[in-house]
């Protein structure tokens, strides 16, 4: 697991922070997982919350949520290459949650989750919710979390 002392972990307020979430983003799913770049910025930057891990000032993770009809969604989290194995996924999931446990009439958060990451998600509580589909020819499966419960 990641040390807590080590890193920092916020919602983003400016723009330099957005423009490292992007940044991750683009390594992560344009470079590394083929995912096309007009799928990868789909035009919803502007409506959800962003996430930035940061460990020496150096980002390691992001992600965006939003809230929609009493639901929370996780999106775009990614962990660059190099960061990977020290609970920093992990960490944003949870830092995101308490987010959404947050907002009263938050009931559920929601996440496509690519399927070799479903073991992940079902470490922090997330139940599959639908059949496997394709996502920017990445297999996923929707998962979610109760957030009615502890």
């Amino acid at each position: 697991m990641i040390d807590d002392s080590s890193f920092d972990i916020q919602i983003v307020t400016e723009p330099d922070d957005l423009e490292a979430c992007l940044a991750l983003r683009y390594d992560v799913f344009v470079t590394e997982q083929d995912v096309p770049l007009d799928e990868e910025v789909d035009g919803d930057d502007p409506n959800c919350a962003h996430v930035l891990v940061r460990d020496a000032g150096t980002p390691i993770g992001a992600a965006r949520f939003k809230y929609a009809n009493g639901a929370g969604k996780i999106q775009r989290v990614c962990v660059p290459h190099a960061a990977r194995g020290r609970g920093i996924g992990a960490h944003i999931i949870q830092f995101i949650v308490a987010q959404m446990r947050a907002q009263p009439d938050c009931q559920v958060a929601k996440l496509g989750a690519q399927t070799h990451a479903i073991a992940f998600y079902e470490r922090l509580g997330f139940e599959i919710s639908s059949e496997e589909y394709l996502d920017a020819n990445i297999p996923h499966k929707d998962m979610e979390l109760d957030l009615t419960t502890s």
